[in-house]
Parts: structure tokens; sequence; C-alpha cells
């Protein structure tokens, strides 16, 4: 029967006489929403504020690489105003002193990281970060400081760093008189030196002090100093400068940092990296200079000093800890900031109230009241940067990530509860830089979990117990290296085998227990001979290779699904090796790969399920200062390559690459500003955006069980877009259809409960999945203006379950069935059953129904199946039983809401007919006190219906001498019953039989007045040419 009713409805319907086929654009996908899923509870890196100081609740927060945000509440409630744009790192967000909706946005962060992002210059939004406009200084890539005149907002300077990864042009400190119409650089070193910091004299904006910063990272080092870093002075806005010497470190410099003091612009701190650098003081405009202690916390990577707006000798230097001076920066405390996240790169200090300060570091934003004796921490924006992902196969599935210098996460892709995903929900499994995750499939207890440079473990959940089992040499061999991601992979074929990945791949068949190793998989360079903007690093270089711990390492495995022992590895410095003897000999075939500078780094490295010769291979330039997205594939084991690139945009540079386990013309691409996809294998790719911002796209991950497809970013946390089956079977086909309906995924009635209530705003919600059945439908043209489409459920007998109505857009739309029946009263009937709104109706039995979608003639059909939730313990007869149950009292509750509906409208239409009857003369008495008799019937049957209106504030029992009204007691029942999956008890089977009788006798006066009383009250009125009243028809009381 199930079949028949199927084939009667079809899959999809084809278009009649239509041969062209659609493109795939991205507006077919815009009813697909991602889902973020946080986690929110470590926050992310923040680079700067910008408070409005005439109200100080106005906070703008630039962050690492999640965009800008703002509160207008003081940090109770938050918003991303710049998820839209072309890039997600900024460096520095600055509000006009003059104007506070006139805000500038810097982008590209300066910290100089080997995870930093970068930017393509400036923003400008005249209406407090609604809409934005780009104003150009594209090529500077990252931003320091933006300063506005106070009084002439179109007077603006931007200190430009340049590129990180090589030498250009567009850096050093810009001015605009324009607003950004157009700029002069008015502070321009060389190719390798930008500006890093500008500080603006308060009482005097011609005058100014700019930091010069000459760095350089590479993929193998980071140089950071030179000899042309340095601090310079103009007085004339801009068009001369002085470099500042007086009492200043010589030598090569590095990273400095500035601020002014309010009070007193005389007085101006610096913090500069010099072998002979630390903090330094002027009391006379930077003329002359003092030094006031060696402190200098990793200066690449902070530089930031700030003076209190109302007393010099309160210096604050970011770190990793926070050192906080009483003294003008002579000596400094680091115990003065407690129980945060340490690694601080932004502070605020309130001019009206020192006590009141903001601050932002790796760990997000905290909120001071006294001086950073106590903290408030803002735990409630998901600014995440991942590196990694991976999920687990239990139901529902946890996702699991390493981010940077927050540990690494377990969290639920959903919960059983109502509210959602909270902060609570995840779970902390790793410390210092997360990584790679790995959880064993077989057995969710067992992870493997890295922090930064392969210091691995396997984690034991159900202990705690945590097994160290990074490989070590034995004495007299050489130290192994490890690249700062560290690659590690449990083989599809067996989870007790591991791959590890260093200079050599670390096999190992035992949990971890014991390895062995490879031969050197690199190209096994000696750094210490490679250049940076032309020296060699040595040990006076500032900075020298800051975060670069080794060179020359493994930077991504795979291992065929297909066949055991076909494994992939690529390096960062530039290999791609094969094996297909399980590790035991390899071939270099990067060689074969064409259009790729040699050395380039290798991001991911992915075996198709497609054949067992079958692998792609993505690279990241622009470690070397190349912006190109490489993404390759090879049928033949390496031997020859085909470039996957297409209409890739250029500066999209790829972090991964993932193929759909089940279709591998799915391919799907992150990169350094969002995710695209691709239907035909990488023949053309499409952007996926919807509701997605743009962001770093550094992991992808597709659930095989629930197809879901889970985004690993860097700075924006999770995302998942539930249930792809629509992008896996969109097809030429299915394109040319006028009506599919795609295949539909099993669902659970899984039982929810609101866990959590009153939790105020400042609270981290996540929403979990659409509830029940996702149905996803195809529509070639959109709909007649008067059609509608309708999905109906059907069971197996081909007996309407439930009718829904679906969106008509052009497209793939998405529609959810809750896996209930119609409800047994409308959600706008009648009063509402207790504090939780209309009740929804029962759920449906588990198995099989139909869905059948109709779009005017055209219908297509699917077959989804229905789960039990697998929590529950119940027989089929007992379900049966609670479902019958649930059903009667249901249709009982049905009865006596219409019953009610009749009451209240026959009420109010008399009460009318008989305030006109008193108006009208020479009406008899006997038809006036049948109406009278009447309303004394409905007011009286009113009562057993609908509770009378209490006192008001009254908050007691039941008014004495008031019956309780039926509607309000079927309504509790049915709440009562659906709350518990098990046959009624004894007791509520008896209130079934009480509530039935006695809603039949009530029903039954209620007829007779419908029947009887009005038809007989009506021929009076009409002989008498009186207007009568229609009772409606008879009310039904199910049996």
């Amino acid at each position: 029967m199930l079949l028949l009713l199927l084939l009667a409805g079809l899959l999809s319907v084809r278009g009649q006489g239509q041969s062209d086929r659609r493109p795939i654009t991205e507006d077919l996908f815009k009813s697909l929403e991602f889902r973020n899923i946080g986690p929110a509870i470590m926050g992310g890196r923040i680079d700067d504020f910008a408070v409005v100081e005439s109200d100080p609740r106005i906070i703008y927060v630039a962050t690492a690489s999640g965009g800008v945000w703002k509160t207008t509440n003081g940090g109770v409630t938050w918003e991303p105003i710049f998820d839209n744009e072309a890039v997600s790192s900024i460096g520095d967000v600055t509000v006009a002193p003059s104007n506070p909706n006139i805000v500038w946005v810097g982008t590209g962060e300066p910290n100089n990281r080997q995870s930093s992002s970068w930017g393509n210059g400036v923003y400008k939004s005249l209406d407090g970060g609604k809409t934005w406009q780009h104003m150009g200084l594209s090529d500077t890539h990252h931003i320091g400081r933006i300063v506005i005149d106070p009084t002439n907002p179109d007077v603006v300077y931007v200190a430009a760093l340049g590129r990180l990864w090589g030498p250009n042009r567009e850096r050093g400190l810009f001015k605009t008189t324009d607003g950004g119409k157009t700029w002069t650089c008015v502070l321009f070193i060389n190719e390798d030196t930008g500006v890093v910091d500008v500080a603006m004299d308060p009482q005097s904006p011609n005058i100014l002090y700019a930091a010069a910063y000459q760095r350089r990272r590479t993929a193998y080092g980071f140089n950071g100093g030179g000899p042309h870093s340095g601090l310079y002075k103009s007085v004339d806005g801009g068009a001369t400068w002085r470099k500042l010497t007086h009492g200043l470190p010589t030598g090569d410099t590095g990273r400095i940092g500035l601020d002014i003091y309010r009070r007193d612009p005389r007085i101006v701190y610096a913090i500069i990296e010099n072998k002979n650098g630390g903090v330094f003081r002027s009391e006379d405009r930077g003329e002359t200079w003092t030094k006031m202690s060696d402190v200098n916390p990793r200066p690449s990577y902070y530089s930031q000093i700030r003076i209190d707006p109302n007393n010099d000798q309160r210096i604050w230097v970011m770190g990793a800890p926070m050192y906080y001076s009483e003294d003008g920066g002579r000596t400094f405390r680091t115990n003065w900031v407690t129980r945060i996240h340490g690694d601080f790169h932004a502070m605020w200090i309130n001019p009206a109230n020192s006590d009141h300060i903001v601050l932002g570091s790796d760990g997000g934003i905290h909120i001071s009241h006294d001086r950073g004796r106590t903290w408030d921490f803002i735990n409630t924006l998901p600014l995440g940067q991942f590196y990694e992902i991976c999920y687990d196969m239990r139901t529902p599935y946890y996702v699991y990530g390493g981010l940077q210098d927050n540990g690494s996460w377990m969290g639920p892709s959903r919960t059983l509860y109502t509210v959602g995903i909270t902060n609570e929900d995840w779970i902390r499994i790793g410390g210092g830089d997360g990584f790679y995750v790995q959880v064993d499939p077989t057995d969710h207890n067992i992870l493997y979990v890295e922090s930064q440079n392969g210091n691995i473990t396997r984690l034991h959940l159900n202990t705690g117990e945590r097994r160290v089992i990074r490989p070590e040499p034995k004495p007299g061999q050489p130290r192994y290296r490890f690249d700062w991601n560290s690659p590690i992979l449990i083989s599809p074929h067996d989870p007790n085998t591991i791959y590890f990945g260093g200079n050599k791949l670390f096999i190992s068949r035992d949990r971890g227990e014991t390895w062995t190793e490879t031969p050197d998989l690199t190209t096994q360079p000696d750094r210490d001979k490679m250049p940076i903007m032309g020296v060699i690093p040595g040990p006076d270089t500032l900075s020298r290779h800051d975060g670069v711990e080794t060179y020359g390492q493994i930077t991504t495995i795979s291992e065929s699904p297909l066949r055991p022992g076909i494994l992939w590895v690529g390096t960062d410095d530039g290999n791609v090796q094969v094996s297909r003897d399980g590790g035991r000999t390899w071939e270099n075939v990067v060689g074969n790969i064409p259009g790729v500078p040699k050395n380039t780094y290798v991001s991911r490295v992915v075996a198709s399920r497609s054949g067992e010769g079958t692998a792609y291979v993505t690279f990241d330039g622009h470690r070397s200062n190349d912006f190109t997205p490489y993404v390759y594939m090879t049928t033949d084991f390496g031997k020859t390559w085909k470039s996957l690139r297409s209409n890739l945009p250029d500066g999209h540079t790829i972090n991964v690459i993932r193929e759909h386990p089940r279709n591998p013309n799915l391919l799907f691409v992150g990169t350094e500003f969002g995710l695209f996809v691709s239907f035909d294998r990488g023949g053309r790719w499409i952007r996926l955006k919807n509701n997605l911002p743009t962001v770093p796209v550094d992991d992808i991950q597709i659930h095989p069980r629930e197809n879901d497809l889970i985004l690993g970013t860097h700075g924006r946390s999770i995302f998942i877009l539930d249930d792809i089956t629509p992008l896996e079977q969109l097809s030429p086909s299915v394109l040319e259809s006028d009506l599919h309906v795609f295949t539909i995924r099993p669902a659970t009635m899984y039982r929810l409960y609101n866990h959590k209530g009153n939790t105020g705003h400042k609270f981290f919600i996540a929403p979990n999945p659409p509830y029940g059945a996702i149905i996803h439908y195809y529509l070639k043209t959109p709909p007649g203006e008067k059609e509608e489409v309708t999905i109906t459920i059907l069971d197996r007998e081909g007996r309407v379950v439930r009718e829904l109505r679906g969106p008509k857009e052009v497209g793939i739309n998405r529609v959810a069935w809750d896996l209930r029946h119609e409800p047994p009263v409308r959600a706008e009937a009648g009063p509402p059953a207790g504090p939780f709104g209309a009740p929804q109706g029962p759920f449906v039995l588990p198995g099989e129904y139909i869905v059948r979608v109709s779009v005017g003639t055209r219908q297509a059909s699917q077959i989804v199946r229905v789960e039990e939730d697998p929590r529950l313990q119940v027989s089929e007869a007992e379900l049966r039983a609670h479902r019958e149950a649930w059903h009667r009292v249901g249709q009982l509750y049905a009865a006596a809401d219409a019953a009610r509906r009749r009451i209240v409208e026959l009420r109010n239409r008399a009460n009318e007919w008989v305030e006109s009857l008193k108006r009208q003369p020479g009406v008899p008495q006997s038809i006036q006190a049948a109406a009278a008799t009447l309303l004394r019937d409905l007011d009286d049957l009113r009562d057993h219906f609908v509770a009378r209106p209490r006192p008001l504030g009254f908050a007691g029992p039941d008014l004495p001498g008031t019956p309780r009204p039926i509607v309000g007691r079927l309504a509790q029942l049915y709440s009562a019953i659906g709350s518990f999956t098990a046959r009624p008890t004894p007791r509520q089977a008896e209130m079934i039989e009480e509530l039935a009788q006695e809603l039949a006798q009530h029903v039954e006066r209620l007829n007779r007045l419908i029947e009887e009383t009005i038809p007989n009250l009506n021929r009076q009125l009409r002989e008498g040419n009186i207007p009568h009243l229609n009772p409606g028809e008879r009310i039904v009381v199910p049996r």
C-alpha cells in the first residue's frame, strides 16, 4: 500500500517539453540556513575596542577573525555588524569623537601570528555600523590603528603595516582630509616597513607620533625587526616627520606601542622592542625619553601600553599576564588581573571613571567596574578560532575541535532541551593551543587530543585519565620536528591504528602505546641558512621565529577509505608524498603538479572514496606572499594532476577540501573568507553564503549518518548546515523537474524538556536543528498567484495525518514536520492551555509515512521513517495504548473547545439581539421572556466551559461556587497524558470517561438550544418580522 501511494505521487514531476538545463546558482539554496552551535564559553582573540564616551554602554569590538560586534547596553547583548563584508580580520575600530555615528574599521589584525588573517583596507560607517562603505587601501593587509581629528571627522590617519608575508608599497601612515575619498601616504619608509601605531595629541591634533615597524613572517620563521623601525613625530599634520632618538635605544628595533596622557599630552609613553627596549616615558612631547622598565612581554604579539586617563602613574602593559604599575612604570605587578584568560591585546579605560575598564584577550571580552580587581567575562560571543574539527557517531552526535589559545572542546550538535545548546553543554578536553581531535569511532570515550607542536595525548573521558603518547626519539637520534598544528588520523579501517605527523609519519597499531616511523618525508630544510628580509635570523634577531618552533614537517594526512595502507601526506615545505604499502615506501609526487611554486605549504590532502588512486590536494601560498587558490585532483596515485581552481576568486587561499561521502562530484572548499561548493567535481564553484558570515573556514566535515555539513571556522566557532541531502542529490534531472522532493532522512521523536528558565538576556543559546522530519523540495518555477504549496503527511493506509503549508520560492525549500498529528484546537482558538500556549498534536506512531508535496496539479512524494526516542523503554502495546488515550482526550478537548466557542459566539450575538429587541417597540413580552431565558441558559453553560474573569491581581484558587471549566480540565489531562509515554494511570483512565460523560451532558444541553430552543424562538421572530438568530450546526462529542 505504501509503495503504491508513493508511486502515485512520484519523486518528481518532469517539465513538459523543456530541455534547457538550468544553471546551478547560489540563489537556489537561499532557504538553507547555517546554524551556529557555539561555543562561546571561551571567547576568541580581541584586537581593539571603540567606546562612545558620551554613552559608554555603546561598545564596538574588533576581533582577530570574527568581524566587528556592537553592544548598546554595556555588554548584556551583542550584535555582529560586519558579517557581509569581504574580510573578517579586524585590526582596529574607531569612533569619531565629534560624531559617534561615524565609525571606521581597519581590517587585518596587527599581531603577526602564523595564523593571522589579513584584510583589504578600511571601511567607514555613517550610521553606527548598520551599513559600511569600503574606503580603499586594499593592499595594506594589516592595520594597527586609526585616529580621527577630534573636531573634523573628515581628517583620518591610518597606520598600515602592509603585508606580513612579503614586501609591498601600500604601507606606512595614510591620511585623508575628505572622509576617505582620497588618501595620501604621509609617512613611507620602504616596502618592508609599515606603521603599526599612531597617536594624536588630544589638544593639538596636528601633533602626531607614528611607530614604524619592519617585520616579515615566512612559512619557516619570523624576523621581527630591523634598522628601519623607529618612532617618528610630526607637528604639521603629517606634512613633515622627524625621527625621535633622544633617550631611545638604537640598533635593530621591532614593534612599538604608544599612548598619550589625556590630561597632560606632554606625557607620552612608548613600549619598544629592542635589545635595550622596554617602557619609555617622555614629559616633553617626545623630545626626550626616560627608560622606566625592561618590561615588554612578547612584543611582536602584544606591544600595547595604556595610561590611566586620570592618573599618569597608573600604567597598563598588555601581555600574558597583564602588567600593572602605579609608579609610572618603574615597577610592575603581574597578579592584579586574575581569573580571566591571559594574552591581553586591547584595553579601554573610561575617562570619566577609571574604575570602568573594558579588556580584550585571546579569551574574549572582560569588563571591570573596580579597576581590574574583579571581572565580568562576556561569554556570549561565539568567537572560537577553530583549526580542526571532527565528530563522533553517538545519537545525537558531538562535535570536537581545537582552538587558538583556548584548548580543545567537545559539544553536542543538538541537545534534548527545548532551549537549545548552551555554554554548559560544552566540555573542555585539552589545554594550550588546541588543534586536531580524533574520536575512536567504536568508543566515543577514547579521544586523541593535542596541543601545539605535537603534544598528543589519549584521553579516556569516562575516567578523565590522559595518556601522553607523543613519539620521542631514542638517545642519539635527531630531535623530531612537529608542526604547530600536527595532524592526527585514526585509520578508517582499524580504530587501533593511529597516524601522527611530524617530520616523519608515525604509525601506531595499539592506540599510541608504541610507534613505528617512516623516513623523513620533508625536504629536510635547514632554516638556519634561510634568510628573511635578506637577513639570516640569529640569536639577536628580534622575536626570532616567533610561534614557529621548527620547520619541515607533515601538515596533513589521509588514508584511502577504500584500501588500507594507501597513505597520503603533505608538508609545510611543499612535499606531497604517497605510499601504497602502509608507509614502507614513498613517492614524492609534488613535481607532477603543474603551476604550484616550489615549497608551497600543503594545507590538505584527502583520499577519495571514488577510486584507490584518487586524491585531492590544496596548497596555501599566502605564507609565501602568494594568494592564489590552489586545488588539484589525481586519479592515478599522483602521476598526473588536474587543477580544480576554475572560477575560485583570487585571494581566497584554500584551507581545506572535502568530498561528499556518497557523491564524489559534490566538493566543498573552505577558504580564508568563506565556503564554496562544486557540483561537478571542481568544474565550477559557487559561494555558499546564505547566513554564514565572512570568516576563515579552516575545516569541513560531513557527518556520514546525518548528512550534516559541519564547518570549523577560525573566528566564529562551529556552524552546521543540517541535512545537505538536496546538495547531494541535486542533478540535471532534478533541475529539469517542475517539482522534486528529496530523500528525507529518518526522524526521531525526541522528548525535549526545558531545563533552563529566566536566564536573562546575557546568556548564550545556540539553536537546535529544526525538530522532526526535515522536508526539502525543489521548485523550478514559482507557483501561480493563487496556488499554494501543500505538504500532506499520510500513513500506511493513505489516511491524512497532517497537512502543512510550504514556502513557494524558486529553488530548494525547507519545511519541518514535527512528527505530530493536527493539534486538537487551533492556536488562535480560545484561551491558551495554561502558561505554555495552545497544545500540540499527539505524536504519530513509529513507522513509515508518505510525504506528498502538491503545487496546483503537480505532486511529488517521498517516504520518511519516524523513529521513537531511543531513550524510551516501552512496548508496542504500551505505545499504542498511550497514543489511543492521547487521541481520545484530544478529540474530547476539540469538541469541548468547539462547544466553548459556539457558546461564546451565541452568547455575544444573543446579547446584542436582546438589546436590540428592547429598542424595538411592540415586541411581544413572550418573545422577550424567551430571549432572557436563552441568555440565562447560555450563561449557565458558559460557566462550565469558560472561566469567569478574576478580580485584578487575584492569584488564588477558583472563585467559590463556580464550576471548573471542562475545557481547562481536558487541556490539563491532554497535557498530562502527552507528557509521559505509557498507558494512562488508572485515575487518568477514569478521568477520561468522567470528562467524556460530563462533556456529553453539557453538549446535549447546548444541542437542545441549537436544535430546539433557538429554532422555536426564531419561528416566533419570523412571524413578527423580527431578525432572528442563527444557531449553527449541532456539536458532536466523539464516543
